[in-house]
Order: structure tokens, then sequence, then C-alpha cells
């Protein structure tokens, strides 16, 4: 009796050894999963959040799966998280080198129409209130038009300043707005 009460505490320490080893093994990781995720986390978040939302969720899943002490699914499932969680990394760079290919495509139009437009719009502007006793057409404010045109000049300005200073999101966004506002103004104008 006492040989067999020896064999099942042999047993049971083989046994919780084994849970122990299993549970540090599913302890580890999911802390380089943490880890893993905490690093590509900023630029994850802003380029590709659906997908950094993913790994959140799975990860969440683990943690569950750990506290209800299902160390072999952690131990199944947390290496294809893990692999998930280590490229986003990469997914999020390669977002965003597509994001900055598609400003840069758009702030080279931008630059390269804008200014001449800008020019030509001051003109009619500036005719405006150079026509020697002839008033302006019907519905035109020589004044509002040289307001709205010094809006405009102050944009391209702003915009020029936010691609000297690197920031090509608002350089883009601010040329797009010099754009829409010239174009208003132009076809509130008379002809050329």
């Amino acid at each position: 009796m006492r040989s067999h009460a020896l064999r099942i505490a042999a047993l049971l320490a083989i046994i919780l050894a084994g849970c122990s080893a299993q549970k540090n093994s599913a302890q580890n990781l999911i802390v380089e999963i943490e880890a893993t995720l905490a690093a590509a986390e900023p630029e994850a978040a802003k380029y590709i959040p659906e997908q950094l939302s993913e790994v959140r969720t799975e990860l969440a899943g683990l943690r569950a799966a750990f506290e209800r002490k299902d160390y072999a699914g952690v131990v199944s499932s947390a290496p294809g998280v893990l692999g998930t969680a280590q490229s986003l990394a990469t997914a999020a760079a390669a977002r965003k080198d597509q994001i900055l290919a598609a400003l840069n495509d758009d702030w080279a139009n931008l630059a390269a129409t804008l200014p001449g437009e800008v020019t030509t719009l001051q003109g009619r502007v500036d005719l405006l209130g150079k026509k020697s006793g002839a008033k302006p057409a019907r519905g035109i404010d020589a004044a509002a038009a040289r307001s709205r045109m010094d809006d405009v000049t102050a944009l391209w300005s702003k915009a020029q300043a936010a691609f000297g200073a690197g920031n090509l999101n608002e350089a883009v966004a601010t040329a797009k707005n010099v754009k829409t506002q010239a174009d208003a103004l132009a076809s509130d104008l008379p002809g050329p």
C-alpha cells in the first residue's frame, strides 16, 4: 500500500511539474506578445488600426484562457498571435510609406499648378479695382474679392511653410483648401 501511495505521489509531482512548466511557457508567450505589441502600437494605431484591434482581441483571448488555467490552449495559440503581432510593425511601415508616397504625389501636383493659378487669380482680382471709370460687374464686391484673395495667398504661404517644416500631411491638406478657395473665387469673378 505504501509503495502504491509513493507511486501516486510521484505521478502527481510529475503532473504538477508539467503544469508549472506549461504555465511558465504560457505566461512568457503572453509577455512576449505584449512587448511586441507595445513596440508596434504607436505606428500601427496610426496606419493600421483594424489589424491592431484584431491582435488586441486575440491577446485578450489568450489572457482569458490563461486566467481559466488553460495553459495548453495558450501555448498552442500564442505563436500565431505572436507572429501577427510581429508583423504589425512591418505592415504599419508599409502603409505609412504608401500614404507618404500618395501625399508626395499630391504635393508635387499641387505645387506645380497652384502658384500659376494663384498668380492668374491675383491678376483678375487686381483688375477689378483698376478699370478706370468702370464699375465691377453686377454682384461683384471688389473689396470682398481682395479679402478672399488675401486668404488664398495666406493659405498658400501656410501650405508652403508646412511643407518646408516637413509636415507633408498638413501641407497637402492646406494646399487642397487653397485650391478649393481659389476655384470658388475664380468662379465668382467675371471672365478674364
